[in-house]
């Protein structure tokens, strides 16, 4: 069963945000720890950096006797100045060793965990969209949803790797150094961290700023992305009309408006650091100022403030850091929040537990008092009532946007219907489960839909597990073997994006073989034959005779010839569902009118109960 959403705020909060994107992440809660104890070994070796300055300078060049902790580490035949100078210089290249091998495991480690996140969360992105009604995709743009899967869904990475788990393990650094500083000079340590509550003043200042330009930022990018995706998608339209210069000029109108809010944004950014870090510099510069005091008054050592100044260097950059790391959060909460936006649509349909499954309809149809619109201001159908027998094949017809495809979309489950029942076998087609309902029908579309591999895998799209002998059999049946096997690399030929590379009817064949191999007990036709030529409709209708054998068929027509052997006739007029021929009088269908061998056609309209009741 779908899950329900989560119910989510009107406004997405920093703190809301960081909760669902901590949440979002936790199968990778292990790893996460494993990373921060990585993160919190540079602590340490950071404790190490500075001591041999200190050594070189107070105890090889000075007279100073070595820290007490040192002294009672080295043996005494070490603590000679000649001596002390190897320990001093072996010990900064070690630092230094051990500094690099620290980054790279962790540089390496961050970059797995944060990927597998990325991808993760992506999937999840992509399986949502996939799942979500086809009336939020009618109403949304392609590039939008693109640009939320691939770019939008790193804001998980940026938050969690780079910026949570950064936080914490600076602030423990933080922590640590200010600790062991102040064992030096606790005067040095207050001084620097009053940098701390400055810089967080900053941050809260700028943040809501900054979230507002990254959005808007990102606004525009998806803005200018969708005219590249909608001209590349009608690209032979576009060379059609001879319009590559408008397009072009309209993709450079929203890029140069992404350009300019990229700019915005960076512009409030760098402000915001500039201040955080001439914050960093003056509790730098009042370090270095007081501890310079401290040793002429005698109460530090020169080696003594060189290494505090060393540590402070360190705490101070942390502390800078968080400042930022704030700060470039912002962006990835922007981002995020259209992710949560998009995961919080509701999918098009919520299943049953018990829906019905794993049966083999027989093909009975009834719809009861059905009502569908788009919205309160685009009714489509109303109150349709009619039954279709298993096995029967109804004809359709209707003037274009008079609802003939809405009425199989609905069969589909692709919309709801605002009140009424639609039944097959007599079961309320909500109370089936959506993967097994939809497992009960075969299409094939006017406009032919391929994907970008090969012949085989695409007769295979429906039942993905079919044997190769199973796919020749589908092909050989929809008459498509033969110009299959003179391809190039025959059923292993690429067919291009779209199917570019196969004429249409080559395309139709191979939807028909598609048809076959799935084997459902009932089939929609939506125009099949409408874009073909007149040989190649003639060996795509005999194909279409032997696939409507013993299937409960709904064919969509707009030459009431094409309708000519269907047993129920139906007509979409002012939606409602009429007989076809019952009552005419008035009704051009698309233009066409009544011309010869286009007449209305009559004969049974058997197992219909009619529209509206009637």
């Amino acid at each position: 069963m779908a899950a329900a959403p989560t119910p989510a705020p009107r406004t997405y909060g920093d703190l809301y945000l960081y909760r669902r994107l901590f949440g979002e992440s936790r199968p990778f809660w292990g790893h996460l720890a494993a990373l921060t104890f990585v993160q919190l070994l540079a602590t340490p070796i950071a404790l190490l950096a500075p001591v041999p300055l200190q050594i070189t300078v107070d105890s090889v060049l000075g007279s100073k006797p070595l820290p007490s902790w040192l002294a009672a580490v080295l043996p005494a035949a070490w603590q000679g100045a000649d001596a002390l100078l190897w320990v001093a210089a072996v010990t900064l290249v070690s630092a230094t060793l051990l500094i690099q091998i620290q980054e790279m495991v962790a540089w390496i480690y961050r970059t797995w965990v944060g990927e597998r996140l990325v991808l993760e969360f992506r999937s999840r992105l992509f399986r949502h969209v996939q799942h979500l009604s086809l009336a939020f995709h009618d109403a949304g743009s392609t590039a939008q949803s693109v640009y939320r899967v691939q770019s939008d869904a790193s804001s998980i990475e940026t938050v969690v790797v780079q910026g949570l788990l950064r936080i914490v393990t600076v602030a423990f650094k933080v922590i640590v150094l200010a600790i062991v500083t102040a064992r030096i000079s606790g005067t040095l340590v207050l001084i620097a961290l009053m940098a701390g509550p400055a810089m967080m003043l900053l941050t809260q200042l700028y943040r809501t700023r900054l979230r507002a330009n990254w959005k808007d930022a990102k606004e525009q990018e998806k803005s200018a992305m969708a005219v590249v995706q909608e001209s590349l998608a009608a690209v032979r339209v576009v060379k059609a009309f001879g319009q590559e210069e408008r397009e072009r000029r309209r993709w450079l109108d929203r890029a140069r408006a992404s350009l300019e809010a990229n700019v915005r944004a960076v512009s409030s950014h760098g402000s915001f650091d500039v201040l955080v870090g001439l914050t960093a510099g003056l509790a730098g510069a009042a370090v270095l100022f007081v501890g310079a005091r401290e040793v002429r008054a005698g109460e530090l050592t020169l080696g003594q403030l060189l290494l505090v100044v060393g540590y402070l260097t360190q705490l101070l950059g942390p502390l800078r850091e968080i400042g930022t790391k704030t700060a470039d959060l912002q962006r990835a909460l922007a981002g995020a929040e259209h992710t949560f936006r998009l995961l919080d649509e509701k999918p098009e349909a919520f299943e049953r537990p018990d829906g019905r499954a794993s049966i083999r309809a027989t093909g009975d149809v009834e719809f009861l008092g059905v009502t569908f619109g788009y919205g309160a201001e685009r009714p489509v159908l109303s109150d349709v009532s009619f039954r279709v027998p298993a096995g029967a094949r109804v004809g359709i017809a209707g003037r274009t946007g008079s609802g003939k495809s809405t009425l199989l979309s609905l069969l589909f489950r692709f919309y709801e219907p605002d009140a009424g029942t639609i039944l097959l076998d007599g079961v309320d087609t909500r109370a089936w489960r959506l993967s097994e309902l939809r497992n009960q029908f075969a299409m094939v579309l006017q406009e032919t839909v391929l994907f970008s591999t090969t012949v085989a895998e695409n007769i295979a799209y429906g039942r993905p597990s079919a044997s190769p002998e199973e796919i020749v059999a589908a092909a050989k049946a929809a008459d498509a073997h033969e110009f299959v096997t003179r391809l190039p690399k025959g059923y292993d030929t690429e067919v291009g994006e779209r199917g570019v590379r196969l004429s249409g009817g080559e395309r139709q064949r191979i939807s028909l073989a598609r048809a076959f191999l799935k084997d459902a007990p009932l089939l929609i036709l939506d125009e099949p034959t409408s874009a073909l030529d007149t040989a190649t409709e003639a060996s795509v209708i005999g194909a279409l005779e032997r696939l409507m054998k013993g299937r409960t068929t709904f064919m969509i027509a707009h030459r009431l010839s094409t309708l000519a052997s269907c047993d129920v006739r139906l007509e979409v007029v002012d939606g409602r569902v009429v007989p076809l021929g019952a009552d005419l009088s008035g009704v051009t269908m698309d233009g066409e009118g009544n011309g010869p061998g286009d007449g209305p056609v009559g004969g049974p309209v058997a197992g219909t109960t009619g529209g509206a009741g009637g």
